[in-house]
């Protein structure tokens, strides 16, 4: 790697940590191709990354943005699991680290905050945002369905007195 593409790198990393509200450090010595291959497809279908990137870059990368209390984790064959979704990345890489023993999961950030192994398994327990936009939805239409049902509900009963009282005459 010449010195453009580590500028380049260095530069794609920083907007990565930028932009990103999320960022999981995991150990990865261990993992075959496959495993990797895998673990990157379910990020992606999760809406999440996975990169993995020299650890001198990415602490160069880091240095004047929020997230440089990773820097300190970057240590050995490392890993950055990054999404816009606060989430995603928690969410797929502890499941991921459940199935595979070689993924160690380090700690990581959000916004300013470090996060321990702890902080990111109970942010894997948490609901992603478009759960959280669906159960909002539904609570805002509840009312509305049900105001909708009291409504019809007299001239149901209305009517359903009056086929009663229609079959009675017919017999």
């Amino acid at each position: 790697m010449d010195r453009g593409e580590k500028k380049q790198c260095v530069a794609s990393l920083a907007d990565v940590f930028k932009t990103t509200s999320v960022v999981v450090v995991a150990r990865y010595s261990g993992l075959n191709v496959a495993q990797m291959q895998a673990l990157r497809k379910q990020m992606r279908a999760a809406g999440a990354q996975v990169q993995v990137a020299k650890n001198r870059l990415v602490k160069i990368a880091v240095q004047g943005t929020e997230a440089t209390s990773i820097s300190e984790l970057m240590r050995g064959p490392t890993l950055i699991a990054y999404s816009n979704d606060p989430v995603a990345a928690p969410k797929v890489a502890v499941a991921f680290a459940k199935d595979n023993d070689k993924l160690v999961i380090l700690g990581g950030v959000m916004g300013t905050t470090a996060l321990n192994i702890d902080a990111i398994r109970s942010l894997a327990t948490l609901p992603s945002l478009d759960e959280l936009r669906a159960k909002l939805i539904g609570l805002i239409q509840a009312p509305a369905t049900k105001l909708a049902q009291l409504t019809t509900a007299p001239a149901t009963k209305l009517a359903r007195v009056f086929a009663a009282y229609g079959g009675k005459d017919a017999a």
